[in-house]
């Protein structure tokens, strides 16, 4: 994919998941600069080290994506290393499982902040950016729960639906520009994100111990999928024929999903701590 030779990459959420396994993948696809944007500065500096002890280049940078102004430092300080901003994958995000009846506003806030503020702030960044330049791709990271429901983490589809009607907007206006807009959707992906995540209303193990039995994708490949969907500018990126099958049959009739997503709210709930 020589669309990535030379290029100059931001990626947040880099330190670990999908947002590592792309750095790793660009910077084999010979890209110039991938820059390892986490919150986690320990994390993003293991990465950019890994990276360029396998002959790419990376370096790390902290930022908290909850911060319009950390992330307008870490595109100005991009731009004025390198002179340009070819890639921006808006990667960042967190997971939250519970039933809405268990959360409280702060709940909101808080997945609110990271996973739709954080791309609201990465995109309207580097869209200033790339319209000036006359080009550039801005890639968005949803999931399948950006294209169909998933009750029992109601609060996470809320952001990520979201983001995909961000990015496939934002797209029609930019492609005038010069500036290209994907979203990516994976479905689940062997990320650590299970572990990570907030839940409320129902114990941790036992949630994990439900949700791990739904099959995970290599992760590696996924970030694979997702930069051969970027080579083409596809709009919306899916990384597995289950996710493209789920996300087709709910296009083609929603009620179809009404059982699988019926069933999964009653085991769910089984779990529920009573308060």
């Amino acid at each position: 994919m020589s669309c990535f030779r030379d290029k100059v990459a931001v990626v947040t959420g880099g330190a670990s998941g999908i947002g590592r396994a792309l750095c790793v993948e660009l910077a084999q696809r010979g890209t110039a600069m991938v820059v390892v944007a986490d919150i986690d500065t320990d994390g993003a500096r293991r990465v950019a080290s890994s990276v360029t002890a396998g002959g790419g280049r990376a370096r790390a940078a902290h930022v908290d994506v909850c911060s319009a102004e950390r992330v307008q430092g870490l595109v100005d300080e991009t731009i004025s290393e390198h002179g340009r901003l070819d890639y921006m994958f808006n990667n960042a995000g967190v997971a939250m499982c519970g039933e809405v009846r268990d959360m409280d506003l702060e709940h909101w806030q808080a997945i609110v902040d990271c996973n739709l503020w954080g791309v609201i702030h990465g995109t309207t960044v580097a869209y200033r950016v790339m319209t000036r330049q006359g080009f550039g791709h801005i890639v968005n990271t949803a999931s399948l729960g950006g294209l169909i429901p998933e009750p029992m983490a109601t609060a996470y589809v809320t952001t990520k639906h979201a983001v995909v009607g961000l990015s496939t907007s934002l797209r029609a206006e930019g492609a005038e520009l010069g500036v290209k807009v994907s979203v990516v959707c994976p479905g689940f992906v062997e990320t650590g994100a299970l572990d990570a995540a907030t839940y409320i209303g129902v114990r941790r193990e036992d949630a994990i111990s439900e949700m791990s039995g739904m099959g995970m994708a290599d992760v590696t490949r996924s970030a694979r999928v997702i930069l051969r969907g970027v080579a083409r500018n596809r709009a919306i990126i899916t990384d597995t024929g289950l996710t493209r099958v789920l996300w087709w049959l709910y296009r083609l009739n929603p009620a179809i999903l009404g059982p699988f997503l019926n069933k999964g709210v009653s085991d769910m709930r089984a779990l529920r701590i009573a308060s």
